[in-house]
């Protein structure tokens, strides 16, 4: 379904999916692979403390290396730049990636990124060699401040991670798009297909959620209409969206229309 024609790169890795795709929350891990499955995603989010490489049982690093996706793994959980930093240090040494998909949350009711130490740790991490793909708000002076200090990306949310509530700030993610030159991934508060059709119709490069597709009452066939969703969205910004005008324009041609007050033929 994805075109071919249309790769885009992560920190240099090729992709043909536009789709990053959580792993929790999932009824069971059949549905969640089956559902990473319909999405055509390649690249999955796992937190640390989910995985256990080198566990003689079943794990789900093992579950979703078989299939062929590609992990990233993410600090979620942690509060301080100090902690993040240690987690990805784990996550690199475990997982054998320098991908880090960065997380410092400032508390337990908004889960809205800490700012002050979201920077601190993406200097530090930046400057360990670590690939860093930070979670931001939807401020665009702070995704150019995260390009300067070499993020590979900027994630900045559409709504709070797991309300939702679909994109409540379009201006502003056009705003960064237009302000930054490493790719822009939606990440956290969309709910459904068309939230995920709008954030491509803004040009945004990709989007990750995870509760969208594994809280949904049916959760493959909801991955299945994001899978669509994306290419849909993707391909309306690439085709360029007809001008908007505050008053109507008519399609048909006014010259020839019938005038009530003509004199009649004779």
């Amino acid at each position: 379904m994805e075109s071919r024609d249309d790769l885009w790169m992560l920190a240099g890795l090729p992709l043909r999916s536009r789709l990053i795709v959580g792993t929790a929350r999932y009824p069971s891990v059949s549905v969640m692979l089956d559902a990473l499955e319909a999405s055509g995603t390649e690249l999955t989010t796992v937190a640390l403390r989910r995985v256990s490489p080198g566990s003689s049982q079943e794990n789900l690093y093992d579950l979703l290396t078989a299939r062929g996706f590609r992990i990233l793994p993410n600090t979620a959980g942690c509060y301080t730049a100090k902690d993040a930093v240690l987690t990805a240090h784990l996550a690199r040494e475990a997982l054998g990636t320098p991908l880090i998909k960065l997380e410092v949350i400032a508390d337990d009711e908004t889960l809205l990124p800490d700012i002050v130490q979201l920077l601190d740790a993406t200097r530090s991490l930046v400057r360990e060699g670590f690939t860093v793909l930070p979670y931001t708000n939807d401020d665009p002076v702070t995704a150019k401040r995260l390009e300067d200090l070499g993020a590979a990306a900027v994630m900045p949310l559409a709504a709070p991670i797991g309300s939702g509530l679909g994109i409540r700030n379009p201006h502003n993610l056009t705003l960064i798009r237009s302000r930054v030159r490493i790719p822009v991934i939606v990440d956290a508060g969309v709910g459904t297909a068309s939230d995920v059709a709008i954030a491509f119709e803004l040009g945004c490069d990709a989007v990750l959620l995870n509760s969208a597709i594994a809280r949904a009452q049916e959760p493959v066939r909801m991955a299945r209409a994001i899978r669509h969703a994306a290419v849909a969205g993707r391909q309306a910004f690439l085709a360029g969206r007809m001008p908007q005008r505050l008053l109507a324009d008519p399609t048909s041609p006014m010259a020839g229309r019938i005038d009530p007050n003509a004199a009649p033929i004779s």
